[in-house]
């Protein structure tokens, strides 16, 4: 059973790709989130973090270990169980904002709704809130080729949060963007959690960024090295 506050539970999570020479992605991974965490997951290029965001998300299944959300091995869900819960409980951000260049910002938000059956007038309202929260009141209109980068991306962290996921993953939110409009990205979702209490997980090359965080699980070769409570840096 998970601990109380836990949110998600890996035990022995694995991922391996078989081969002459197997690769393995996630290793071994034990880890406890709970409720309201603002985490960074920090490591090299080709360390397993961006597979092990995969697992946790449930956009890949592992092929060894157990995922527990709330106390329930996800390895026991049907594929519908596994999309509903992904839809409605978790949001996703990620390095290319991925928005549907053909649809409005509000659009944009608003399609997990339309892709969950759940386009109701208090979505809506929520999506036009979120964007004002971001300061895109103005541009809910505009189509993703007339904002910029860092816009988008804002737009992108509004989706993620238009269902009132429990958790939402983001990996590498600021990759493409440069240090400043970064900055202003990373503590828009700081500020974010702060005030509707979402768990965050982070994937960043960004140490400067990570110090942000109230904790920094460091990956190396599919294995934690490190998992560190520490006090956020604000300036």
């Amino acid at each position: 059973m998970a601990q109380k506050g836990t949110l998600l539970q890996t035990i022995g999570l694995m991922k391996v790709y078989p081969g002459i020479q197997p690769v393995y992605a996630v290793n071994d991974i034990n880890l406890t989130i709970r409720h309201g965490e603002f985490i960074s997951i920090i490591g090299p290029s080709g360390s397993g973090k961006s597979t092990l965001m995969n697992l946790l998300g449930l956009l890949d299944a592992p092929t060894g270990g157990r995922l527990e959300y709330l106390g329930t091995d996800t390895a026991q869900w049907k594929e519908h169980q596994r999309s509903d819960f992904r839809n409605n409980q978790i949001g996703f951000i990620f390095q290319a904002h991925l928005l549907l260049p053909e649809f409005t910002a509000l659009e944009n938000v608003l399609m997990p709704c339309r892709i969950g059956n759940n386009l109701t007038r208090e979505r809506i309202e929520r999506a036009k809130e979120l964007l004002d929260r971001i300061g895109l009141g103005d541009r809910m209109e505009h189509l993703p080729k007339e904002l910029s980068g860092g816009q988008n991306q804002r737009v992108a962290i509004a989706r993620a949060l238009i269902n009132t996921p429990q958790i939402v993953f983001a990996d590498e939110p600021t990759g493409a963007l440069d240090s400043k409009t970064g900055l202003a990205v990373y503590s828009l979702m700081r500020e974010i959690h702060q005030a509707e209490g979402v768990t965050f997980i982070i994937v960043t090359h960004e140490p400067n960024l990570a110090e942000r965080s109230d904790r920094i699980i460091s990956i190396l070769d599919g294995r934690v090295q490190s998992d560190t409570l520490r006090t956020p840096t604000q300036t």
